[in-house]
């Protein structure tokens, strides 16, 4: 089972989920705290995805994920009551993966939950058969190095710590490098990371991307058009 982690601090919100979460797979543990679940989430054995309210005592959610995305790259889904847009656009830029306002139906949670796994794992389980591996080859680019079934960036020989949304962008444009893929050809490729995906969380995703592949200058805008990766392939 999955284990996922809530960090809400509505006592009588984890106990019903958790329950719930059961009938999926997936394996519901709750902290009422910011610093509890930090506690947890530094724990052994591993969390695989964690689900934080933006409104919390200690510290609130967007501070909350910024001091996770410090220590991990494990998927996040953001919940909060207010639902304004611009707490979406914070979230994103902050490296949540997905984002659902309160109050909430708990299937629509479980399905961006099952998503960003889905994503984060790599088809529709942990490992990909053998078969696949060979087939998902290693990307390689002058200076960058992805490899699909780990779901691992190498930039310039070192590790680059992405989400499961920026692995999936960046994947996305690799795999036909020099390809303008318009916002709409990003979003429909990468449907579920949120279920009203707009067009700004395509332009935040990127600009999250650019930065952590500096000093490569490799993602390209082109003006009314779209993003392509500027990169030669290289081949063994």
């Amino acid at each position: 089972m999955h284990r996922i982690l809530l960090i809400d601090d509505d006592e009588q919100l984890g106990p019903p989920l958790a329950t719930y979460f059961q009938r999926f797979e997936l394996a519901l543990t709750h902290a009422l705290r910011p610093s509890e679940g930090l506690a947890r989430l530094r724990s052994t054995p591993p969390f695989d995805a964690a689900i934080l309210d933006v409104m919390l005592p200690e510290m609130d959610g967007f501070e909350l994920c910024r001091t996770i995305r410090k220590e991990s790259d494990i998927p996040i889904v953001m919940l909060t009551a207010r639902g304004d847009v611009m707490d979406r656009v914070v979230g994103l830029e902050l490296g949540a993966d997905a984002y659902l306002p309160k109050p909430f139906e708990p299937r629509e949670l479980v399905a961006h939950l099952q998503t960003v796994l889905r994503r984060r794992h790599g088809g529709n389980g942990p490992a990909a058969p053998a078969a696949q591996a060979v087939e998902q080859g290693v990307l390689l680019f002058d200076g960058l190095s992805i490899d699909p079934t780990r779901r691992s960036v190498l930039r310039q020989g070192e590790t680059v710590e992405l989400t499961s949304t920026e692995f999936d962008l960046l994947h996305l444009l690799a795999r036909e490098s020099g390809k303008v893929f318009s916002r709409d050809d990003i979003l429909n490729q990468l449907r579920g990371h949120e279920a009203d995906l707009y067009t700004r969380a395509v332009d935040i995703v990127v600009s999250r991307l650019r930065k952590k592949l500096e000093p490569l200058d490799c993602i390209k805008t082109l003006r009314n058009a779209g993003y392509a990766l500027a990169l030669p392939r290289l081949h063994r």
